[in-house]
């Protein structure tokens, strides 16, 4: 049963070795993302899952505790792994937006519980979405999220997908959702409006809305700003 969420962005500019001298202007949402870390933390989670995207030329699917990843791709020689391994460190490589969370917990000193990490694919459906994040839910009796994902990359004219006027209301919509741990609105995104506005967290948040759907959960929304034209959210359902 899920007992507790934590929804971040998830660009590589929160890790500040890949920001660079732009570090600051994300001050307010590391500092977000780490109040909602202490939500999970005090929940006592069995085990917390890492649910984000798969970006482009990313294999969607799970990844073992202690699953490596790094961001050589943005210039940076900086590596993380997703918790502790349970046996032999495992091969692969995290999809960045689970890179960009297991950063987090490094960040947090994350030892309450083990790490898996699920990358889910962008175009999957929205009711495969929610049957996924039950399956999560029903894993163990008590479920934490970390849930990786930004809103709309078309907030403004130097937005990576430039501007679109339906951005804004599309992230205010997802914004009021997990403010009020809405999974009914969050599980009822638009998928093909959510795909035009280049909506990265669209698939992770209902991931969350089926996991959540029945816990009885209440939401809190921490952070909201669009730094580079990109809806970022920080919120806790607990």
């Amino acid at each position: 049963m899920l007992v507790a969420a934590a929804v971040c962005p998830s660009p590589p500019l929160l890790v500040p070795d890949v920001a660079a001298g732009a570090a600051p202007e994300l001050d307010g949402a590391r500092h977000a993302c780490a109040d909602v870390l202490g939500v999970l933390a005090a929940s006592r989670p069995e085990v917390l899952f890492v649910v984000g995207a798969a970006g482009p030329g990313e294999r969607p699917g799970t990844h073992a505790p202690g699953t490596p990843g790094s961001f050589e791709g943005f210039g940076v020689a900086s590596h993380v792994r997703l918790g502790v391994p349970d046996g032999p460190a495992p091969e692969g490589r995290l999809p960045v937006a689970l890179a960009v969370g297991a950063w987090l917990l490094e960040r947090a000193n994350w030892s309450q519980a083990p790490v898996e990490g699920l990358a889910v694919d962008t175009g999957l459906a929205a009711a495969r979405c929610v049957e996924t994040g039950r399956e999560l839910a029903a894993r163990a009796r008590r479920v934490a999220l970390l849930v990786m994902g930004d809103g709309s990359a078309r907030r403004t004219l130097k937005a990576p997908g430039y501007l679109d006027e339906r951005a804004a209301p599309f992230d205010a919509a997802a914004a009021r959702a997990l403010a009020a741990a809405d999974t009914a609105a969050l599980a009822g995104l638009d998928e093909s409006r959510a795909r035009e506005l280049q909506v990265a967290g669209r698939a992770p948040w209902q991931v969350l809305a089926g996991a959540a759907e029945d816990a009885g959960l209440t939401g809190q929304l921490l952070y909201e700003d669009a730094p580079y034209g990109v809806g970022y959210f920080v919120a806790a359902w607990s």
